[in-house]
């Protein structure tokens, strides 16, 4: 008797612990917080080698952490490389689904294709926040579960041709070198197709000649924001047009740190302005020694959040629309900030 009553409770414990995992739901241990459900967010990225996409994951990562912390809910982030693969996004999407994944965030290998990634979370009912590479907005429209976040690659053009322009205003012969009254310039883009290396290049340029600043370009380029790139076709413009450059545009700061290590290796008497866009570390510490006039800081922070809330508004079946900075529904683009010797310090010490 004594031992069918010990199988009794044996079984009555297992019961209702494996009730409990069923449920998402742990044990209280001491004094913490239980958990009251599981989330699980995917994240599929482009390229994780992405200096400034890999910033934007390791503050989400981050984020999670800290609102995991509050106990309530145990909060999963895969994130995965499709390694610049259309075919890999896909089948990692699958898999997420597959999981049952309760958001998908999606960094686009083509910002062109997003209408697959859509269908396939259209049919598992599984939103998607996409971001840094916008899609079309035909495909932004397919739903009303889709989301984006970015920021606003317009005033990071205008706010880099304002750098440049406020140097030639304090002093033309900072910039326009020869005296001839007009800019030499070359311009190092993004990748093609890219919403925000376009948007860039143009509001860069559009801002200087409606200001008035007479330009000339010596060339431009495709280095897909890549550093290994920029170098190598900076160093080839060297060759071209030795020190007649005098400003180099660059869509991103990684871009802008490898034309410095081609500046740097060419021995030119006199180096261009090199500007840039982004804040990474390294360009904020090139702006402190001179290496680059400046940057525009694009908040891999702010945005991060942005991807959170969003991702766990939904996950929780939140009111989206209550997420701070959320507009026509589904898109929240944030704001740049301008940098240069004049208030790098202070970025530099938010860094650390």
């Amino acid at each position: 008797m004594k031992l069918i009553k010990r199988l009794c409770g044996i079984l009555t414990t297992t019961l209702i612990v494996n009730s409990l995992a069923a449920c998402n739901v742990n044990v209280n241990v001491g004094n913490k917080n239980t958990y009251i459900k599981e989330i699980k967010i995917g994240v599929t990225l482009y390229k994780q080698d992405d200096v400034f996409v890999s910033t934007i994951t390791k503050n989400l990562e981050e984020i999670a952490k800290e609102k995991e912390n509050e106990g309530k809910y145990k909060i999963i982030i895969n994130i995965v490389d499709a390694k610049g693969s259309l075919i890999n996004q896909s089948n990692q999407v699958d898999k997420f689904v597959a999981q049952n994944y309760d958001v998908i965030c999606v960094n686009m290998v083509d910002r062109t294709a997003a209408s697959m990634i859509i269908d396939k979370a259209k049919s598992a009912n599984i939103p998607v926040v996409f971001f840094n590479r916008e899609p079309v907005e035909e495909d932004m429209e397919r739903w009303n579960k889709l989301y984006y976040v970015g920021a606003q690659a317009e005033q990071s053009g205008e706010l880099q041709a304002g750098i440049i322009m406020n140097a030639y205003e304090k002093d033309n012969r900072i910039v326009d070198k020869n005296g001839d009254g007009k800019i030499q310039y070359v311009m190092l883009e993004g990748e093609p197709g890219h919403q925000d290396a376009l948007i860039r290049t143009e509001y860069c340029i559009k801002t200087l000649t409606q200001k008035g600043i007479e330009l000339e370009k010596l060339a431009d380029d495709t280095a897909n924001w890549q550093n290994a790139q920029a170098n190598t076709k900076m160093t080839q413009w060297i060759k071209n047009f030795g020190n007649k450059i005098e400003v180099v545009f660059c869509n991103n700061d990684d871009m802008a740190l490898g034309a410095i290590q081609a500046l740097e290796n060419s021995g030119l008497t006199e180096k261009p302005l090199v500007v840039g866009i982004d804040g990474l570390p390294k360009a904020l510490e090139a702006v402190k020694n001179g290496l680059m006039i400046g940057t525009i800081i694009n908040d891999s922070k702010k945005q991060a959040s942005a991807i959170f809330n969003i991702a766990y508004t939904l996950a929780t079946n939140g009111d989206v629309n209550s997420v701070e900075g959320l507009e026509k529904g589904k898109y929240i683009k944030t704001p740049h900030t301008q940098v240069t010797s004049e208030n790098v310090d202070l970025y530099l010490e938010n860094k650390k």
